[in-house]
């Protein structure tokens, strides 16, 4: 086997975002295109001569043939290990998990997280660093500007590896070790987790469904749930990962899990819903007729870690991306135990997970994560509810109402207009910030502007300052409406409006949440004129 250094020109679009770098599959299928951008990451990797990296994806179209580039540019580049997920899988959480675990330098996760997959679908390459967090914007930086320079890349000339078969083979003067995905990830659940409490949940007669999305939670579900947990089989549904999602969009929520959504709200609905998306971070909690938010979830999981082995000893804080709603604030205040704000995008929990700051966060997104790995994770979320549901012998539905008579309800939406006109959209945002000192004391129906900012977030940690991160309004009656656009999407650009207002009164906790939030929802049409500015008279997708 040869190393061989192949010329190469740069692309001028290889900016990585929040996520690492999301384009539409034929992008990636130019020639040199991934070549470029891994040469990039590798290029700016401190120490990986002799380094242990990891590499796998969520199993989407183009995951095997971009896993067996990295293996070989990797071999070609020093790295003297390599693990990498058997057939080429391995979830973002997982991912996390392994490099953590084997003391890696970091990772190559390929993913494009819930975005819809196949031919036509999205792909994307982002880099882990030795935490198993995504890469701090210093290290994508340098990553971007690496893709500007390039002149060539390095390849070990060899055949395509064996990913089926678990093991070790030599890539160049490299070892590359084929793992089971699942393991590692597993053993660190029963560390958290009450194992034996929840066998003995499924052996009462306890029923769920897990939906899979045929993304790549699936195995690592079949094997947690049913064969580790005695839950039946078939509690795991859409369990095999497809290139494709089987056609579907793979983002759990109640308009994408729509199947789910049924039952749960049918007449023979079990005890139990959840579902995972594409790359396994991100969760679906439905409870017996009811839809619980991301926000609400993050909130109740702080209120009840407690009831598992690994969060046994309390929590250090909580944290919440700026847009998910107040409710984990609420909770923090109770227990006594610090809350933070941060900008959306995992990297920022990272800062405060590692400085031991934090127990738990989580994202309006259905993100939700704790201090055992460093990326949201969504089977561990489902995993935490249901130690909780075994622990309290009640119902989900019941716990999510105690909680808001408890601490009260956020009612919340998020209104997502995709693929609008960048231009269109960058407007609108440009307008909002130049109205900001004009908003306080005006009315907007039955609600009156108390405060307007564009929210910047100073890091506790390092100091860092990151600016212009949504345009946040908060109304006198205890109501809120952020106006962001998100860096996940891969064509044109994409809003998002987080509409919030919080009811105290458990005499009002059932009402229909288009109801309650209706005059926040005209308040920030009016404030911001999303139909005339963009074209659009309704959003894409409500969550």
């Amino acid at each position: 086997m040869t190393v061989r250094a192949v010329p190469t020109t740069p692309f001028p679009d290889q900016k990585p975002g929040t996520s690492g770098l999301r384009k539409k599959v034929p992008v990636y299928q130019q020639p040199r295109y991934a070549e470029n951008f891994l040469q990039a990451i590798f290029d700016s990797v401190e120490g990986r001569e002799g380094a242990t990296l990891v590499v796998g994806g969520d199993g989407r179209y183009l995951n095997r043939e971009v896993v067996q580039t990295a293996l070989k540019i990797a071999a070609a580049n020093g790295f003297a290990r390599i693990l990498v997920g058997r057939g080429g899988l391995l979830s973002t959480p997982a991912a996390s998990c392994v490099i953590r675990k084997h003391e890696a330098i970091g990772g190559v996760v390929l993913s494009a997280s819930h975005n819809p997959g196949g031919p036509e679908g999205d792909f994307g390459i982002k880099f882990n660093t030795a935490n198993g967090g995504p890469a701090p914007e210093p290290v994508t930086e340098a990553i971007f500007a690496r893709t500007k320079t390039l002149t060539e890349y390095r390849i070990v000339e060899a055949p395509d590896l064996d990913l089926d078969r678990l093991g070790d083979v030599r890539l160049g003067d490299a070892t590359v070790t084929v793992i089971d995905p699942v393991a590692d990830y597993a053993e660190l659940m029963e560390t958290l987790v009450d194992f034996p409490k929840l066998r003995a949940l499924f052996a009462g007669g306890f029923r769920m469904r897990f939906d899979a999305m045929s993304a790549v939670t699936g195995p690592y579900a079949t094997e947690i749930l049913e064969r580790r947990l005695g839950a039946p089989a078939g509690t795991v549904v859409n369990a095999e990962p497809l290139p494709d999602f089987g056609g579907h969009h793979p983002d759990p929520n109640p308009v994408h899990a729509h199947d789910l959504m049924a039952l749960m709200t049918g007449p023979d609905a079990p005890d139990f819903g959840a579902a995972s998306d594409g790359d396994g971070d991100r969760n679906m909690i439905v409870a017996p007729g009811l839809f619980v938010t991301p926000s609400d979830s993050l909130a109740i999981l702080a209120a009840h870690a407690h009831r598992a082995p690994g969060y046994a000893s309390g929590l250090a804080g909580v944290a919440r991306s700026m847009p998910t709603s107040r409710a984990a604030d609420r909770v923090a205040a109770h227990l006594g135990i610090p809350a933070y704000e941060t900008p959306t995008g995992w990297k920022f929990f990272g800062n405060l997970l590692d400085a031991g700051r934090i127990t738990l966060c989580g994202e309006e997104s259905a993100g939700t994560g704790s201090n055992h790995v460093r990326e949201k994770d969504g089977l561990w979320a489902v995993l935490l509810w249901l130690n909780v549901l075994a622990a309290t012998g009640k119902r989900a539905d019941a716990i999510v109402r105690e909680h808001w008579t408890a601490f009260g309800r956020d009612y919340y939406a998020r209104h997502d207009y995709e693929e609008v006109d960048s231009a269109a959209a960058e407007g609108l945002m440009s307008a909002l910030r130049d109205a900001l000192d004009t908003l306080p004391g005006r009315s907007f129906g039955p609600l009156t502007v108390e405060a307007a900012d564009d929210f910047a977030y100073a890091d506790p940690v390092d100091g860092s300052v990151t600016k212009r991160q949504g345009v946040r309004i908060l109304f006198r009656e205890d109501a809120r409406v952020v106006f962001r656009l998100s860096g996940t999407g891969t064509v044109g650009a994409t809003l998002r409006v987080y509409l919030e207002r919080f009811e105290r009164n458990p005499a009002r906790h059932d009402l229909p949440t288009a109801e309650v939030l209706a005059p926040v929802i005209a308040a920030a049409e009016a404030i911001a004129g999303i139909a005339a500015r963009t074209g659009r008279t309704e959003p894409s997708v409500i969550t």
